[in-house]
């Protein structure tokens, strides 16, 4: 029955999770923290940070660590499943009629109004996480210095080394202002996390991505090659989201002309879910006549090498954030995540939503109705696509 709810509730979300990862998060908050409560912000947090060390597409991960934990290993899938199936049934209906959709008043007005939406939800989620994570200036200085280097030097790069350095400074604030006698050696939190961290995971991880590129070029199957080719990015891609189509644009080259990629990219921002759904789409061009078993594998490919690193690794990361010597770092962190939310937020949620001062009305609007009058987020999507609707037959 819980594998049942979770699969209901993650499908209700891909109907409408529109504005990539960071909107996701925001999404996800609201519903199984702050509606739900089946976690609380500090292990929320935890989940986040771990997704930001971790290759893979970052929202998706969190939604699978979630079902993991409600339910096991079958609570991970559903949350899986009914997190993408929208997208991925959307996208293989669509791809032969992305480019014809593109140029649809009506379809761009939906997505603008919930492109809208989704900036909405994240400055909910953007204002709940920085009441929960930033209590102490410390914390709050971490969140500003975060959001500002990474608004003036934005970069996959830049964050990465953001969140090392919060977490290296909460390691050092702790040693400085912690009684001596809980500030323990490194070695005494660790001692017991490679217990928890379970093996057959990552050595399947490790199997795969050095086994499926030599399966692939000593079969020359296409099936292979197609496997191959999106396990690949999904490894080797930190950031999620946009950033794995440069990299999916190299592995494919061959497999699929550029036109097709790029109508492809077109096609998945105008719909729901997981950016790396575009899977689903590419794998049908790769193979028309079988688009339904390429666009699967295809979206295997990619997501699970994500997956597999989040089983093997999420109950080590959450032991080791819990001890007392590394929880300041952890802290510190999630401030930092609060920081990235708040860039996010600006660059590229407002940005590709906001263009006027009718959209800024909307937004502030949105939040009021989401916060005040406490409207169920299904009729805030039915009102965002509403409008949407409205002003593109006004443009008209």
């Amino acid at each position: 029955m819980q594998v049942i709810e979770i699969f209901a509730r993650f499908l209700i979300l891909g109907c409408y999770a529109f504005g990539g990862p960071v909107a996701h998060i925001g999404y996800f908050r609201h519903t199984f923290v702050e509606k739900l409560q089946w976690l609380d912000d500090k292990h929320y947090g935890q989940l986040i940070s771990l997704t930001q060390f971790l290759p893979g597409p970052g929202s998706s991960q969190i939604g699978f660590a979630i079902g993991l934990e409600r339910a096991g290993l079958a609570g991970g899938i559903a949350a899986f499943l009914g997190f993408t199936l929208p997208s991925f049934i959307l996208l293989v209906v669509l791809s032969s009629m992305a480019t014809q959709l593109e140029q649809n008043a009506l379809f761009q007005g939906i997505t603008h109004g919930l492109k809208l939406f989704a900036v909405v939800v994240v400055s909910d989620a953007v204002m709940g996480m920085y009441n929960s994570f930033c209590k102490q200036r410390f914390h709050i200085a971490i969140a500003v210095a975060c959001a500002a280097v990474l608004l003036a030097i934005p970069g996959l790069s830049i964050q990465l080394l953001v969140l090392l350095t919060a977490a290296l400074l909460g390691w050092l604030y702790r040693g400085r202002n912690a009684p001596k006698n809980i500030v323990d050696k490194p070695h005494k939190a660790i001692k017991n996390i490679n217990n928890s961290i379970r093996k057959w995971p990552l050595i399947g991880f490790v199997i795969l991505f050095l086994g499926l590129p030599l399966l692939a070029l000593l079969s020359a199957s296409p099936v292979w090659q197609t496997f191959s080719a999106f396990y690949q990015s999904g490894a080797l891609v930190f950031g999620g989201g946009h950033v794995v189509l440069p990299l999916l644009q190299q592995t494919l080259e061959g497999l699929i002309s550029n036109d097709q990629f790029l109508t492809g990219y077109a096609a998945a921002q105008g719909v729901p879910g997981p950016m790396f759904s575009v899977a689903a789409y590419l794998g049908v061009q790769i193979n028309p006549e079988q688009g339904l078993m390429f666009a699967l594998l295809a979206t295997l490919g990619i997501f699970l090498p994500g997956f597999l690193l989040v089983i093997a690794l999420k109950d080590a990361w959450l032991d080791l954030a819990n001890k007392p010597v590394v929880s300041e770092s952890v802290d510190a962190i999630n401030a930092a995540v609060v920081g990235l939310l708040i860039a996010a937020l600006y660059q590229p949620v407002f940005v590709s939503a906001v263009l006027n001062g009718i959209d800024m009305a909307l937004v502030i609007v949105g939040l009021f109705i989401l916060k005040k009058l406490k409207w169920p987020v299904v009729y805030l999507v039915a009102l965002f696509i509403a409008i949407g609707a409205a002003l593109s037959s006004i443009q008209i």
